[in-house]
């Protein structure tokens, strides 16, 4: 039988993570092969990547008007490859702005399109769902908000868990790098994780601010003469020396250590975080790490939020508890709020064990309820059976995977 050949097409670095795990799972099966727009890590599970989109992620309008005219030719890239044939379905992961251009095109020709890891248009711009429901064969939610409101707007809809548990569960950390972060032989009682963000734009416009926090935690808050250690996770290299190049003479004495690839390692050995908002939270929660979130947008973007929102958090987590568990903080404009918040939210996380504890139990209250591993072979068997691939049709995989909590 002739492979089904799936085209993907992922504009996020987070978005690249779920999607290779996905495609891993779809590869256990020969009569599948994979192929679209992506990033490295999708080309590391075996899929052929025609445009590394993830390179291009943007948030926010002044952000994407510069790349429109990429943007634009890459989704005539997809039509030219769709009008060539051979495609049998259209995955989306996230990225909304550009994917529904990709679903526009797809749907031309009579592919079928599945949306995973879907927008989030129940926090905003909910207005959008006729568009879905138009462009969108069937929606693979990962959060149970997500189910219920899809369905409500009646779009055939899955819930198959969120792919960030699958990465708790199924990533092994690095003994050498959990070692060096724990290691308290230099005197060093706290770590702390810095999360600066995956793309260029958050790096850069968080990092500042997250370094300004550092100074002030080390020379003028609850934490002098307190043995602190700070890990900043980096998601690339490129990232990593921007970094460190913001450090002038006069930080030669903060104990900052700087890390590429070794997130999940930093989040499991840390005390506490200061982080870029994102889904990453769910691994904090599932790691049990207490963290402040901060959100850093321009002041159109925020002008427009504060109009379209239609929740009372940035952070998933908090969205899934009846209390805030993450402390968060939108920045706009002047940081010095922002570096007051997390100078006074980090120093208590660090010095006030009663508050961190409750924290963690807090959190260790909502892995229970919500981390859930098992969303990539869930949407995997799904995807099988729709194509109609043989052995598929009664994988207990989708009954069973998405209802085991993270242990």
């Amino acid at each position: 039988m002739k492979p089904k050949t799936i085209f993907f097409s992922v504009g996020e670095p987070s978005g690249d993570q779920h999607a290779a795990r996905l495609i891993t799972a779809l590869h256990r099966d020969s009569a599948i092969q994979c192929r679209g727009f992506g990033g490295p890590e999708m080309a590391a599970a075996g899929c052929t990547v025609d445009v590394e989109l993830t390179s291009h992620a943007v948030v926010g309008l002044v952000e994407v008007l510069p790349k429109l005219r990429d943007f634009f030719r890459f989704a005539d890239q997809a039509e030219a490859i769709f009008a060539g044939g051979g495609i049998d379905a259209v995955v989306l992961v996230d990225f909304p702005g550009f994917n529904w251009h990709v679903a526009k095109r797809a749907k031309k020709f009579g592919i079928p399109v599945y949306y995973y890891c879907p927008p989030q248009l129940w926090a905003w711009g909910a207005w959008r769902v006729t568009k879905m429901r138009r462009l969108i064969d069937h929606v693979l939610a990962v959060l149970p908000i997500e189910q219920d409101f899809y369905r409500r707007h009646g779009i055939q809809t899955t819930l198959v868990g969120h792919p960030f548990f699958d990465a708790v569960e199924e990533t092994e950390l690095d003994a050498a790098t959990l070692a060096s972060l724990s290691d308290s032989s230099d005197g060093r009682e706290h770590t702390i994780a810095v999360l600066p963000g995956s793309r260029d734009h958050e790096v850069h416009g968080n990092f500042p601010i997250f370094l300004e926090t550092i100074r002030r935690l080390s020379n003028s808050s609850p934490l002098v003469g307190k043995s602190v250690r700070y890990a900043v996770a980096s998601y690339r290299d490129r990232h990593c020396l921007w970094c460190r190049d913001q450090l002038g003479p006069e930080d030669r004495s903060l104990p900052i250590e700087f890390y590429v690839g070794k997130t999940s390692e930093i989040i499991e050995a840390a005390d506490c975080a200061m982080m870029v908002s994102g889904s990453v939270s769910l691994e904090f929660m599932a790691r049990q790490t207490p963290a402040a979130v901060l959100y850093r947008v321009g002041r159109l973007l925020h002008f427009v939020g504060r109009r379209v929102l239609n929740v009372d958090s940035i952070t998933l987590p908090n969205l899934m508890s009846p209390r805030k568990v993450f402390p968060e903080y939108v920045s706009v404009g002047d940081s010095a709020p922002a570096i007051d918040f997390l100078t006074e939210t980090i120093g208590a996380m660090t010095t006030d064990s009663f508050y961190r504890e409750r924290l963690r139990r807090d959190l260790a209250d909502l892995r229970r309820a919500h981390a859930m591993p098992g969303a990539s072979a869930a949407a995997a068997s799904h995807l099988r059976r729709w194509l109609g691939v043989a052995g598929s049709a009664n994988d207990p995989t989708i009954q069973q995977t998405i209802r085991r909590p993270a242990a």
